[in-house]
Parts: structure tokens; C-alpha cells; sequence
């Protein structure tokens, strides 16, 4: 069974969602991602509770990294890109490249862009982390300005 509870963040409410093995998404208001079916609300499970207070810090800038169970769902080499993604430092970016050679796939920026842009757990796994190769931003599910919002937060100069 599916989880959500939406909880507000600086940067607009937060839908968050998990079921009982690990968080499944999270998603800002006009994120392009967003499922049709989240489940039930359940704004007093633990896991959305430990999430929505590690986003809260995370905002406040008391913590840099998450420390939550994932169970997103999707194809192996998504969930390859997805794990590679939380490798990224806090305070860091990489290009598309980058992150193809990282996970041992450099001739495939596209296939790793396109997982990158199916990442259901915004924030947590960083995909905001990732640019492009002239340092440009690129798109973001959540909106390219919560984009860089997200990276100034970060310290991240653009």
C-alpha cells in the first residue's frame, strides 16, 4: 500500500509519498512526474514523517545529506543513475557526462539524461545536481527556476 502527506518547503508544498519499505517519490506542485494515484494520506507514518523533518532541515540548512530508506520503482539502469545521483556531494555538480562515465555507460548521456528526468524523489536523490556540460542549467521536472533555487541553496554558482 501507498503513503502521502504533502508538507510545505520554501520553494512551494511537497508531495511525498513511500510505502511501508521505503519512500517512493517527491514531488513540488507542478512537477511534471507527479502520479495520478499516491495512495492513501497518511500524514502520521513514520517514513513521511522522517522525510518531510529531513526536508525541513535540509531547507533550514542543518543537514546536507538524507538518511531515509528509497523504494523507488523502475528499470534497473533508471535505479543505476538514481543511486550514482546520491553520490554527488552536497554543494557539487556534474554534467550528463559526468555521470554517464560514472556509472561505466559514457556513451550514454541520452539514456542518463533521460533517467535523470524520470527521478520520482526529487531533493533526496539530487538530481538537481546535475547540469549541463557547458554548465548550463537543464531541465527539471519541478521547474527549471526551483532548479537553481535549489542549487543556490546549495551554494552552487551558476
Amino acid at each position: 500500500m501507498n503513503y502521502y502527506l504533502i508538507t510545505p518547503s520554501p520553494l512551494g508544498d511537497v508531495t511525498i509519498q513511500a510505502n511501508d519499505d521505503g519512500l517512493l517519490g517527491l514531488w513540488f506542485e507542478e512537477h511534471t512526474t507527479l502520479p495520478d494515484v499516491l495512495g492513501s494520506l497518511a500524514p502520521e507514518h513514520p517514513i513521511l514523517l522522517e522525510a518531510s523533518e529531513q526536508l525541513t532541515h535540509y531547507f533550514e540548512g542543518k543537514v546536507r545529506s538524507f538518511d531515509l530508506p528509497l523504494a523507488a520503482e523502475g528499470t534497473d539502469f533508471q535505479k543505476l543513475v538514481w543511486r550514482a545521483l546520491c553520490d554527488i556531494p552536497f554543494g557539487e555538480s556534474i554534467s550528463y557526462q559526468e555521470l554517464a562515465n560514472r556509472i561505466g555507460k559514457p556513451k550514454a548521456v541520452r539514456a542518463v539524461g533521460a533517467a535523470n528526468g524520470k527521478n520520482p524523489i526529487s531533493v533526496i536523490v539530487p538530481c538537481h545536481r546535475v547540469i549541463g556540460k557547458s554548465g548550463t542549467l537543464t531541465g527539471y521536472a519541478g521547474g527549471i527556476e526551483r532548479k537553481r533555487k535549489l542549487l543556490e541553496l546549495e551554494g552552487i554558482k551558476l
